[in-house]
């Protein structure tokens, strides 16, 4: 089942959305797959948040490797996340997409290391059929 680090944009609040998290896991879900997120700190707060109110099972992070300078503004409108102010600033200097992609990168690599050194149980990759970037990090951790 999906669930949101940064809460559903249609939850009133994360509490809600974790309720309804809950139910999930009740009714009989296995694992959770995050929304993509890019800042660790939200997955480890909404990890535990979780197991305080009793979801043990998997809880997956999904990640997305930024590829153009226009995910910036397109992925936080469509997907109701937050981008950290390390990531934009760094993306802003870039003056390519090729840049941009170098960058989206290196950052997965550093959050895929600090998520596997955390212990996730896997790791969950979003490609948007823009596997190059995937292939990539998954070249460099493994």
């Amino acid at each position: 089942v999906a669930g949101y680090p940064e809460k559903h944009f249609e939850a009133p609040n994360l509490n809600t959305d974790l309720k309804y998290l809950k139910l999930k896991q009740d009714l009989g879900a296995d694992y959770i797959v995050t929304q993509m997120f890019f800042d660790n700190q939200k997955y480890f707060d909404f990890v535990a948040k979780c197991r305080e109110i009793g979801i043990t099972i998997p809880i997956i992070p999904g990640l997305k490797p930024i590829t153009t300078k226009k995910q910036l503004t397109v992925l936080p409108s469509i997907f109701h996340i937050d981008m950290p102010d390390t990531l934009v600033k760094a993306i802003e200097k870039c003056k390519t997409n090729d840049e941009v992609k170098q960058v989206g990168i290196e950052w997965g690599i550093q959050q895929s290391k600090e998520l596997m050194f955390a212990g996730v149980p896997v790791l969950h990759y979003y490609s948007m059929s823009k596997s190059d970037a995937v292939k990539q990090i998954a070249e460099a951790l493994f």
